[in-house]
């Protein structure tokens, strides 16, 4: 089969724990507005800055791809719940790139709060050897970036994603429809009984429920 040109595909990494709504409208927003050809949810099997989810990672795994089934532009990958080691980002990224040509263009997803840690990340200096990077800036993020990104960000940012060019090696922000949902919002609910429909799709729910997943441990 003869290439047509670069591929663009977007990955957005998390525990998803479990994945809502505001991942999935972030996520298909950003795979419209930048004519992505994909964009890949990767949940992470043992996320190193956090502790270890409540549902495993198969339940994660199953959550995601019953969220996004029906929407061609999101996928689920894999990866990080093949590894039998801490889901480090940048092994991720080496390990997309090596199954990507050359001039496919990789793009990395952030929060804005995941941005800011970056200099805290396992080889965090060699992400943009790997993809751009796409902050989502939410309206209400006005903070300032850390000290020890404002050189990387005067010498990559660049102030219109569509603009990014080559494979990767820059960053941009995008502004995103504020969705004020949590996962942490979620799981309290449910532990306490109360609804979280309308916050996650009701296949996600319905999920949730069939494993009871999320009650309190008295419930």
């Amino acid at each position: 089969m003869k290439r047509t040109g670069a591929r663009r595909i977007g990955l957005l990494g998390g525990t998803f724990n479990p994945v809502h709504n505001g991942h999935l409208r972030a996520a298909l927003e950003v795979a419209e507005f930048m004519a992505l050809d994909e964009l890949r949810l990767t949940p992470s099997a043992r996320p190193p800055h956090r502790d270890t989810p409540q549902a495993s990672a198969e339940q994660r795994l199953a959550m995601v791809e019953l969220a996004v089934a029906g929407e061609p532009r999101l996928t689920v990958d894999d990866r990080e719940l093949k590894r039998d080691k801490p889901s480090y980002t940048v092994d991720t990224l080496e390990s997309v790139r090596a199954e990507l040509a050359a001039d496919d263009q990789l793009f990395l997803l952030l929060g804005w709060d995941a941005f800011c840690s970056l200099p805290s990340w396992h080889r965090w200096q060699e992400l943009l050897q790997h993809c751009h990077l796409l902050v989502l800036q939410r309206p209400d993020a006005d903070s300032e970036a850390p000290e020890a990104l404002r050189d990387l960000l005067a010498a990559r940012s660049v102030s219109d994603p569509l603009s990014l060019e080559g494979a990767g090696g820059q960053i941009s922000f995008i502004w995103q429809t504020p969705l004020a949902i949590s996962a942490t919002q979620i799981r309290h609910l449910l532990a306490t009984g109360r609804s979280a429909r309308y916050l996650l799709p009701d296949a996600v729910l319905a999920y949730i429920q069939a494993h009871d997943l999320y009650r309190a441990p008295n419930a």
